[in-house]
């Protein structure tokens, strides 16, 4: 049988699913029941899509499961629910798993007490790309850090691409996500936290940084870099030295060479 062509003078293309990153499948979680089943089971959600404008109560209460469990709830166009279905059947809601499960800041804290160490973290402000964010991770174990802190929103999550980016570092090192980065970095200043953020107007160059006591090392996006208000929470705004005609690294190349700085300095 001979399949119809579309013809450009037709109202409308034929319905087609928006091609989505390879990782979206085996990451996400579609219909009440499956949504419903993680939740209770404790399995951590990055994400929860839910369509807009529905007043069923299932959904909301879903919505408010997925909130009390620390998720971004986020309300979207049935159409971009479509777009996202690979199964065609999400009944309104689709979960965008994590591929691991998250610690708390506190944790990450208590881990550098019990070790007799003062506590080295990375905060990853807003980055998007999950290759970078694995790497950062893994980076971050190999140099002994005590985990790694990144935001709810805006930001990519423990995807099953951060994991294999991370060679297996997501099973040791803990990574904490946090509703409000700002006060996070308050949160640590009290606790004696340094907080030094990369940028490349920076007030000092990275040699002259004192990485020695306890520290937290702020990696902006990739894009823009620092957010305004996370880098106005810095106590330090650190740059690293260019020689070159390009004048940024990649955000992960950033996050490696201050936390081997670091490493130097602790000895």
């Amino acid at each position: 049988m001979e399949q119809k062509k579309w013809n450009r003078n037709d109202r409308r293309p034929p319905a087609r699913r928006a091609q989505e990153p390879a990782e979206a499948a085996e990451n996400m979680l579609e219909g009440r029941n499956a949504v419903q089943e993680a939740l209770a089971a404790g399995r951590p959600i990055d994400k929860l899509y839910i369509a807009a404008g529905e007043t069923d109560r299932a959904l909301a209460r879903l919505a408010s499961m997925a909130r009390e469990a620390g998720a971004a709830v986020v309300e979207t166009d049935r159409r971009k629910l479509d777009q996202l279905s690979a199964t065609g059947a999400h009944q309104g809601v689709i979960a965008m798993v994590a591929a691991h499960a998250y610690a708390t800041v506190d944790e990450i804290l208590e881990r550098a007490k019990s070790r007799g160490e003062a506590p080295l973290i990375v905060v990853c402000d807003e980055l998007s790309d999950p290759h970078n964010l694995g790497a950062i991770i893994r980076t971050a174990e190999c140099a002994g850090a005590h985990g790694v802190i990144i935001p709810k929103r805006r930001s990519v999550g423990l995807t099953a691409v951060v994991g294999k980016a991370s060679a297996g570092a997501l099973e040791y090192l803990p990574v904490a996500r946090v509703a409000n980065l700002v006060s996070t970095l308050r949160e640590l200043q009290k606790a004696g936290v340094w907080v030094f953020g990369t940028a490349a107007d920076g007030d000092m160059a990275l040699y002259q940084a004192d990485l020695k006591g306890p520290a937290a090392i702020v990696i902006g996006n990739e894009g823009d870099g620092m957010s305004r208000l996370v880098a106005e929470a810095c106590d330090f705004k650190v740059s690293i030295p260019m020689r070159g005609h390009i004048s940024s690294l990649n955000a992960s190349n950033a996050a490696a060479i201050l936390l081997y700085e670091a490493v130097r300095q602790r000895g």
